[in-house]
């Protein structure tokens, strides 16, 4: 278990950092336990396993945003009990069940089904563990995404928004040519709370959390100032994350996988290319750089992960999830 950080954080705050396909564990202790995030569907029984060895009753899952690393295990929490909380856009889409919900199908990164008991809106304060956290919606990465700010404290859990110097990717395709801009804006409203510790969902926690924000909002201008490098920098994210999740693909399989995909055809209207051109170029620049690698005739990814068994991958995609009561605004 990585700790790197970890002695900064009060003891009712509990953390363990996970390689992809997961967030990073975080799970609030106390009256009223709650777990920020809960990892991808292949190794839900894993965060469950993990939760019951930290605290004897979940009440609460909080996420930051809606993709596939940090909503795989709310089914499984779900069905043992736990409410699941999310900001108010993802809880009404998941509610009218929109075909779009976690961008599962788009981004071909299956989420088991689940349904949302509270819709979270910017300032509102949630009672999580034994302390209060104020929400703090953050869009850019994804429009609902939220951030948690615990003041007396001085913590701040940013799930995507940024990680150790570095900062979430953003979708122009769906969320439009200002989502940069909308999510350097999110960057510099966290930043101006001057946290004494950062918690990012990916990676370790950064030393100095100002340094952190300066780094990740000097990224966030560059992909305002460079489009199709931010789109480059979504879809390299992307494809990475299902070699991971698919242990790699053969590599006779991997432009045909590519042409099925519907990112992949918005990014190349984006830039200007043909679906067969820019995948052809996404594996050789992926290659060429090292993020991905040609093993045993598949295309693998480079990068540490945890590997995912086949069957996790099987869960429906949102439009065939059964009926959903819709989510309470407290």
């Amino acid at each position: 278990m990585d700790t790197n950080g970890a002695e900064r954080l009060p003891d009712w705050v509990i953390w363990q950092r996970r390689p992809f396909p997961d967030a990073n564990l975080l799970l609030i202790d106390g009256r009223e336990a709650a777990l920020v995030d809960s990892g991808f569907v292949g190794h839900a029984q894993q965060t469950a396993d993990w939760v019951c060895a930290h605290s004897d009753h979940l009440a609460r899952v909080v996420n930051t945003h809606w993709h596939a690393d940090h909503v795989g295990g709310n089914a499984l929490l779900q069905a043992r009990g736990a409410g699941i909380a999310a900001s108010a856009p993802d809880a009404d889409a998941i509610a009218r069940r929109d075909p779009g919900c976690c961008l599962a199908e788009y981004l071909d990164q299956p989420v088991a089904p689940y349904t949302v008991d509270e819709s979270l809106d910017d300032g509102q304060v949630l009672r999580l563990g034994d302390a209060d956290w104020e929400v703090v919606h953050t869009p850019g990465h994804t429009p609902g995404h939220l951030a948690l700010w615990q003041p007396e404290e001085r913590l701040l859990l940013v799930g995507d928004a940024l990680s150790d110097y570095d900062v979430g990717w953003v979708n122009s395709a769906l969320d439009g040519p200002g989502a940069a801009a909308t999510n350097v804006a999110s960057l510099q409203r966290l930043a101006d709370l001057e946290p004494r510790v950062l918690l990012p969902a990916h990676g370790p926690i950064p030393a100095d959390p100002t340094a952190a924000f300066a780094s990740a909002l000097r990224r966030g201008r560059r992909l305002v100032d460079d489009p199709d490098g931010a789109v480059w920098y979504g879809i390299r994210r992307i494809f990475a994350f299902a070699l991971m999740i698919r242990g790699g693909v053969l590599v006779d399989e991997v432009e045909p996988y590519l042409h099925a995909r519907a990112w992949l055809t918005d990014a190349a209207r984006l830039l200007r290319l043909t679906p067969e051109a820019l995948a052809a170029e996404l594996v050789e620049t992926m290659v060429r750089s090292g993020a991905a690698v040609l093993r045993d005739n598949r295309l693998q990814a480079a990068a540490k992960f945890t590997p995912v068994l086949p069957e996790a991958l099987r869960a429906p995609f949102p439009r065939a999830w059964p009926a959903s009561a819709g989510p309470q605004r407290l």
